[in-house]
């Protein structure tokens, strides 16, 4: 009977295996290094590092870096606690004999890419000190980098970079940010850069005359943040700039930002709880790892901490700082059981660390788009002058239909470079919100619906754009000089700034859109006391914040003006092919801003629809989807997927548009029209599969989930095909399907099945021999039938007194 109830519990561990394997897929390598030396000291950091790495199902190998000396070789008893590379420990300088046992992890760096095998099979590295704690996946690409741009986090103390530290040791002072502790970047940019922050590591360290805590910001002004200036310095010299994040990474006992997530904690200063504190420190000497079943003291339980502090965000704070002691002495628990120590006596403790309340509370967390918010910096040209700052809106309604949308202009918002902040302007009523699922979709502000016009009770949600850009202009604190508004159904493929695309206070810029023939006929003279000043523009709009503080209210009132005039709403007036009014908000806008004598730059380079053939050598910023397009037998139209919901349903997604290196056209503009629609659907299916990853979604290889999911999603395809044949639209496209569930997914819960079939028939025939087998003793246990009895009942409700109290902590 032992047997099989192993049996069960390996099967139990193969299904959660390949369920973390799932987890783990990235479309790009990731390598994950940090940097140790041969001490008792980082040992249990290291130890605490692997198991959240662990936790935290971050992709990709994790390499430990370790300098020794030979002789620390020699008494060395942690070379098994993580995948090691050996570094020569240059703790003491070879040529100055300066002891600065920081200038390792550069030189630890270096040597990764110089000797090991790994650097010529990745993509992405991300760097991490010892004495962190990953609480989510750590992806690069998702966290907003890019070739030439790296994500880190901001480390401010480094004065340096502002004074005369800098100029001393860069060409390019005005490139130094203030950054570390996480460092997400491309191999190409990490090779470029390791032997320069090296180099400057050493030139920094050596440069005593400015060690002063008035320059460098380093309160013992001995230098010992010289390695810090050497990866600054470096990257500036070598000309990389970086994406700041302040939200990705907390110290224990400070307070998370409101709706931040973070995914590292770095416990690098001490950090208290009540009456409980830890300082790493007070361990520096700690051979912990190797004194068998002892912890670090344990802080209070969560239900302890919830009566210490009535601030909900204080209290996160809280439960941060006990999260990264926990998971630190959970990791200690677990290799303590490898180095074959006894089995620990019981405590309330250790049964927390292995409750289920603790594994729920530790899962792996993922970012939101609060925490994905970069630092507000002024961006640089290459002459050192200043960029002003930008912010982008788009504007959405409480619905499915809109939140797909959002997730796709959110994920290629992240890949696109794009300078400052975004936010999502949200029309909902009262109702709607009650319902509404979707509020961690993007940063967001609030607006009241006007679908419903609360003057004429017209239908016309589009007239929710300017009412809630206005809504936000006055509402929202702004701090960016030019505004960039889009729609939600675009996708980014590079930054639109201002700078580039010369806008300029009071010279807006745009993209044309040229059936609003509306602008050369009546409908203008009617609608605007300067006819002559209307452009046809829409799509993307750049803006200097001053001119949309004065013009988005005459946006408003021109569209409100525009849609009651039904008797102009002709197709021969308006250019409306369903003449109903619908691009009522349109000519809003070119009215309004003829009214106020605001002419545009018009820029037909930045935005493409898919489906159209691109001009040659135009590297469009942006796809509009607005309108159905096809590659082959392929097509897609956003219409058909107005009531699905994708955002909430388990792997979700739009059919797989054709592989681009089976598209054959002999004509060169339509085999690039092909691919640039193959890439906009791709960018979709792309940002619906990250999202589910980080809604937590199971393995769709054998998630009963996932399998209802899927048919869900074929019975509603039935009902699309139905409608198609009989009456869609002329617009709607007759060939696009629903989500798709593949093959695979579908084998594989098969297999699933069989084996629990199988599992379960033979669990009957050992429970059939216990009992035939078993009867020989029976007269013998009926004798003591009584006594075992009382004595079983007691023991049970002794275990489940301990079991309630574990689930109560």
């Amino acid at each position: 009977m032992s047997r099989f109830l192993i049996l069960v519990v390996l099967l139990g561990l193969s299904i959660d295996g390949s369920g973390t394997e799932f987890a783990q897929e990235a479309p790009w390598r990731i390598h994950t290094l940090f940097s140790v030396e041969c001490q008792n000291y980082f040992d249990w950091q290291t130890v605490g590092l692997m198991q959240s790495f662990n936790k935290a199902r971050q992709p990709g190998p994790i390499t430990r870096l370790l300098s020794c000396t030979e002789e620390e070789k020699k008494g060395y008893r942690g070379m098994d606690l993580a995948p090691t590379l050996e570094v020569p420990s240059m703790s003491r300088h070879p040529r100055t004999g300066d002891w600065y046992p920081a200038i390792n992890k550069p030189v630890g760096i270096v040597h990764w890419l110089k000797h090991s095998k790994d650097a010529e099979n990745v993509d992405w590295v991300v760097i991490l000190d010892a004495d962190m704690i990953i609480r989510g996946p750590i992806i690069p690409w998702e966290l907003g980098a890019e070739k030439g741009r790296p994500v880190a986090a901001y480390y401010g103390y480094l004065i340096g970079c502002d004074n005369v530290l800098a100029k001393l040791h860069t060409k390019n002072p005005e490139l130094c940010d203030k950054v570390g502790g996480l460092l997400a970047m491309h191999i190409d940019d990490l090779r470029a850069l390791a032997p320069m922050w090296l180099s400057k590591t050493e030139e920094v360290r050596e440069d005593r005359g400015h060690w002063a805590t008035n320059i460098t910001g380093d309160i013992y002004a001995q230098g010992w943040i010289s390695e810090m200036y050497g990866y600054s310095f470096g990257a500036a010299e070598v000309g990389l700039r970086h994406k700041i994040n302040e939200n990705l990474m907390i110290y224990p006992g400070y307070n998370p930002r409101e709706g931040v997530e973070p995914i590292l904690l770095h416990y690098g200063l001490p950090f208290s709880v009540g009456n409980w504190s830890f300082s790493k420190i007070d361990n520096h000497e700690d051979g912990i790892v190797y004194d068998c079943n002892r912890l670090f003291p344990e802080p209070p339980y969560p239900r302890e901490v919830e009566a210490m502090e009535s601030d909900p965000n204080k209290r996160r704070g809280l439960f941060l700082s006990i999260e990264c002691i926990n998971t630190l002495n959970e990791g200690l628990l677990l290799q303590h059981v490898k180095n074959r120590c006894l089995k620990p006596k019981w405590s309330r403790y250790l049964s927390f660390l292995r409750s289920k309340t603790f594994a729920e509370l530790t899962r792996p967390k993922f970012v939101n788009s609060t925490t994905l918010q970069l630092r507000n910096e002024e961006v640089t040209d290459e002459t050192g002058s200043s960029y002003p700052k930008i912010h982008t809106i788009f504007s959405t309604e409480c619905n499915a239909y809109f939140d797909w949308q959002t997730v796709g202009l959110m994920h290629s918002f992240h890949l696109s470079g794009q300078p400052g902040n975004i936010t999502r302007l949200l029309s909902c009523t009262d109702e709607d919100l009650k319902r509404y699922k979707g509020h961690d979709l993007a940063p967001t502000h609030y607006v009241p619906s006007m679908s419903r016009h609360p003057l004429t009770g017209d239908w016309y949600p589009a007239i929710n754009k300017p009412a809630a850009i206005l809504h936000w202009l006055n509402h929202a604190d702004i701090d960016a000089e030019f505004i960039v508004i889009l729609d939600a159904d675009m996708i980014l493929r590079g930054p639109i700034t201002p700078w580039e695309f010369q806008a300029a206070r009071g010279r807006p810029v745009s993209t044309p859109y040229d059936y609003l023939i509306g602008c050369d006929n009546e409908l203008a003279r009617l609608h605007t006391r300067n006819p002559n000043a209307c452009d046809k523009v829409g799509g993307v709009i750049i803006m200097h914040i001053d001119d949309l503080r004065r013009f988005a209210i005459m946006w408003l009132h021109k569209t409100e003006e525009v849609r009651a005039d039904k008797a102009h709403y002709a197709k021969n007036i308006t250019g409306d092919i369903y003449e109903s009014g619908w691009i009522s908000e349109m000519y809003g806008y070119s009215f309004g801003a003829a009214e106020l004598n605001l002419r545009h730059s018009i820029n037909k380079d930045i935005l493409i629809y898919p489906g159209y053939v691109p001009e040659p050598g135009v590297n469009y910023r942006v796809f509009h989807y607005g309108l159905e397009f096809t590659v082959g037998n392929w097509s897609f139209d956003k219409a058909n997927w107005r009531n699905v919901d994708l955002v909430n349903s388990c792997w979700a997604k739009f059919p797989d548009p054709p592989d681009p290196s089976r598209i054959h056209q002999m004509d060169e503009d339509e085999l690039h029209r092909d691919l640039l629609s193959i890439e906009c659907a791709q960018k979709l299916n792309e940002a619906l599969i990250l999202h589910h990853k980080r809604r937590k979604c199971l393995d769709p290889n054998s998630s009963k989930e996932a399998t209802a999911s899927s048919r869900k999603f074929e019975k509603l395809g039935e009902r699309f095909r139905i409608k198609e044949s009989n009456s869609l639209p002329t617009n709607y496209s007759r060939k696009t399907s629903l989500p798709d569930v593949t093959d695979r997914v579908l084998s594989s819960f098969r297999i699933w099945v069989v084996g629990l079939w199988v599992l379960f028939i033979s669990g009957f025939f050992v429970v059939l021999w216990i009992l035939i087998f078993g009867r020989r003793g029976r007269k013998v246990r009926i004798k003591n039938h009584k006594s075992k009895k009382k004595a079983s009942h007691l023991g049970y409700f002794d275990f489940n007194g301990q079991d309630r109290n574990i689930r109560q902590q």
